[in-house]
């Protein structure tokens, strides 16, 4: 008899433990750290390779000479950020099989559609507490010229489109691939530390070139990243990093849109962003 009464005890033990093992969360996602890796490697590859595909068709069919100094050519710049576009939908297509699973999972539970810890009115506050910092470190490290300056001042039209792309593909896209796939991966094979450091230096170096030569920028854009990166830690959810980036984006989109509204000479040094706009 007590031997039949201790056969059941492990059975359901074993139970679960397989039905816990099995539950999926943000933080155990149902993918590996080697598919997270390739998401992001293809995000990265479709910045350089579709813009190349819009740049190089516009200038065969109008017959036009490729400048010498792309870098500094309006038009190349502007075919450059449309090609941005493309770029985010493919990455979103290829992250798509990924965050469901290939079986249909809700990638709202899968990437974490929820505030969790953290409380919505926070995120004004932190992003308010970034930008004031923010004007602190420039005033010790002045702006000097980046890339992303040489964009806004390019064109009036280049401007529209990179507030357009910063502020409706950017904050989904880059948070998806950044605090959604990487750092739950990273989080679940090499823990806490590790996930937050990795995830942290791979968003901002990925933005280094752009603001290269300019002190202030590259330390911002790394306490920015740290910052997305520790609200995805505390809260165990992507949404509160999707809204932050977006705060953190939207305000820069609204300056800049308002000083193409306004007429302000945008070929001017644009000292008023102050080179925040990320």
């Amino acid at each position: 008899m007590q031997i039949a009464d201790q056969d059941p005890i492990p059975t359901v033990q074993v139970a679960d433990a397989d039905a816990a093992s099995s539950v999926i969360t943000p933080d155990s996602p149902p993918w590996n750290l080697v598919t997270g890796f390739l998401v992001w490697v293809a995000s990265v590859a479709a910045i350089f390779v579709f813009p190349l595909l819009v740049m190089i068709p516009y200038f065969l069919i109008t017959r036009e000479a490729m400048p010498d100094d792309p870098s500094n050519d309006s038009r190349v710049i502007l075919l450059s950020l449309i090609g941005v576009i493309p770029a985010h939908i493919f990455t979103l297509i290829v992250a798509w099989p990924v965050v469901t699973g290939g079986r249909g999972l809700d990638p709202k539970k899968t990437l974490g559609f929820n505030f969790g810890a953290v409380r919505w009115w926070m995120l004004p506050l932190v992003a308010a507490a970034f930008f004031a910092l923010a004007y602190g470190v420039t005033a010790i490290f002045p702006e000097q010229d980046n890339d992303v300056l040489r964009i806004i001042r390019s064109s009036r039209t280049a401007a529209v489109v990179l507030a357009f792309v910063a502020t409706f593909f950017a904050p989904v896209v880059e948070e998806v691939v950044y605090r959604g796939i990487l750092y739950s991966a990273l989080l679940k094979k090499a823990g806490t530390t590790v996930a937050v450091i990795l995830v942290t230096l791979m968003f901002a170096g990925i933005h280094y070139p752009q603001y290269w030569g300019s002190p202030g920028s590259i330390i911002l854009i790394t306490l920015l990243s740290l910052i997305l990166t520790l609200t995805r830690t505390v809260s165990g959810n992507l949404l509160p990093c999707i809204v932050l980036h977006l705060i953190f984006n939207g305000v820069q989109a609204v300056s800049i849109i308002a000083a193409v509204i306004s007429g302000e000479d945008i070929s001017a040094p644009v000292d008023s962003l102050q080179g925040l706009f990320r």
